[in-house]
């Protein structure tokens, strides 16, 4: 399989504008913290995997909050639903790549095998759709990109993966699902954050950063209090 393109859509982690649900516990400028680390560690991720350019894909192209990145490529998301925005980042990168995988930021720890997996998959299938724990996807994968393929997918729902696998479906598209993921949306997911990154099983080094540590960790708002 020639070169493929893996693009991380990201908006500027600013105080009030991010992760505004984990505001609740941590306060804005905590959860801006939290959302850059987020954007560090996965960024991380996505430029140890070799054989692909990796994109950022962003609400402000222009945006200061990018330079410790040293991104090559900046695009701009576009606007419309996030259905709009993927159809629009992925079309635009299969004009120079043989696949391309969206993720968000939201997915710290996300292993390098689970990027892998996915350009296994479209080896042979047309698409490839990570499920996330909550009911959404933490990532998709596309060879091909019909127009309006994801249009009249319910964004941020419990049953948002299980309509957008439809909607592959539907357009005749042979898709792989790939193991799932958590993602890091309500204030209780600090908890399984906090642990994962306690016991190994995730690498998010900037994230354990602002985390704090074990210690600091006692210190910050606890979910649900």
């Amino acid at each position: 399989m020639s070169r493929g393109c893996v693009c991380v859509f990201a908006k500027p982690p600013r105080p009030g504008a991010v992760k505004t649900r984990l505001a609740s516990v941590l306060g804005d400028d905590g959860a801006a913290a939290l959302a850059g680390a987020f954007l560090l560690d996965t960024w991380s991720t996505a430029t140890r995997m070799p054989g692909v350019d990796v994109v950022l894909a962003a609400t402000e192209v222009e945006a200061p909050e990018w330079r410790p990145l040293h991104a090559a490529d900046v695009w701009p998301q576009g606007g419309g639903t996030l259905g709009d925005r993927l159809e629009l980042v992925l079309r635009r990168a299969l004009q120079a790549h043989s696949f391309a995988i969206a993720i968000g930021t939201d997915v710290p720890g996300l292993p390098l095998s689970r990027l892998e997996d996915a350009r296994e998959a479209l080896r042979t299938a047309d698409a490839v759709i990570g499920p996330a724990d909550d009911g959404g996807f933490y990532l998709i994968g596309v060879s091909t990109c019909p127009r309006g393929l994801l249009d009249t997918v319910p964004w941020s729902a419990s049953d948002t993966c299980a309509r957008t696998l439809a909607r592959l479906r539907q357009h005749h598209l042979a898709t792989t699902v790939i193991a799932s993921w958590f993602d890091i949306d309500e204030p209780a997911d600090l908890d399984t954050l906090r642990r994962r990154i306690r016991d190994g099983t995730i690498h998010a080094p900037a994230t354990a950063r602002v985390l704090g540590g074990e210690a600091a960790n006692a210190n910050l708002p606890r979910a649900g209090v």
